[in-house]
């Protein structure tokens, strides 16, 4: 596939077509890694890092004190209720 790298404002973009994105289960909004090896530049999926968080784990780190509060958003615009 024959490309062209374009201005798109400040920046140089590169279009990718929607097939080869789906050969390499890729999607918008994806991130990649890109790299240069021997004057080649590679563009991979970046590595999802699953599970980096456990729940409990976090919840244990809120402090004993803390007390949520109310937020008011205003009033009711439109047909909301409250």
């Amino acid at each position: 596939m024959l490309a062209k790298i374009q201005k798109w404002g400040n920046s140089q973009g590169l279009r990718i077509s929607k097939n080869l994105l789906a050969d390499v289960k890729l999607d918008v909004g994806d991130e990649v890694n890109i790299s240069v090896k021997d004057g080649i530049m590679i563009v991979a999926p970046a590595k999802r890092e699953r599970g980096r968080h456990n729940l409990k784990d976090l919840v244990a780190r809120i402090p004993k004190s803390y007390q949520p509060g109310e937020v008011d958003w205003g009033e009711p615009v439109g047909k909301e209720e409250w």
